[in-house]
């Protein structure tokens, strides 16, 4: 419940009695299990990077081509970022853009360590290429989830996923 909190409205405008009142507890117990709002996000993002994001380790495997991988990559998330229409988007970009510096580092380390796995696959096969293919890779995957959130439907977003692994494809000449 309180994922679907933070991802529907973002970690600013949930305010510690939202959260108390979705679990149906008392403030005291809320601060005895979390400590701060920050830690019941901090849970929260560690939740979601594990059974909520894209599944990077999943699809970025070795024996298929890099740029097949991140076409994949990117299909996925698009699927997942329209999956709800309450809580549109991906929880760790738009946690990105809010406002409290602590909440904005912890989503950001989540999203450096995606654009690690990104870079990482990419440089095994095409090193020269690493970095600019994985800023284009998280580039659309930020326009994914934005576009998302402004109610851009799982048609719309996978024709862009899927204009983007071309876009790749080409850069890689695969």
């Amino acid at each position: 419940m309180a994922r679907k909190l933070f991802h529907e409205r973002g970690f600013d405008a949930v305010g510690v009695a939202d959260v108390t009142e979705a679990l149906g507890i008392r403030p005291p117990s809320f601060y005895a299990a979390f400590g701060s709002k920050f830690g019941l996000y901090e849970r929260v993002l560690e939740r979601y990077a594990a059974d909520g994001a894209v599944p990077f380790a999943r699809l970025l495997r070795r024996d298929r081509p890099v740029a097949e991988g991140l076409e994949a990559v990117l299909e996925e998330a698009a699927r997942r970022y329209a999956a709800d229409r309450d809580a549109t988007g991906c929880l760790v970009v738009e946690g990105m853009r809010c406002r409290d510096a602590q909440a904005r580092e912890a989503a950001c380390a989540y999203n450096i360590e995606a654009e690690a796995a990104i870079r990482a696959f990419v440089a095994v096969r095409h090193p020269e290429a690493a970095d600019r293919i994985t800023d284009f890779v998280a580039t659309t995957m930020f326009g994914l989830s934005a576009k998302a959130r402004n109610g851009h439907g799982l048609d719309q977003l996978l024709a862009t996923a899927r204009l983007a692994g071309a876009a790749v494809r080409q850069a890689l000449a695969e």
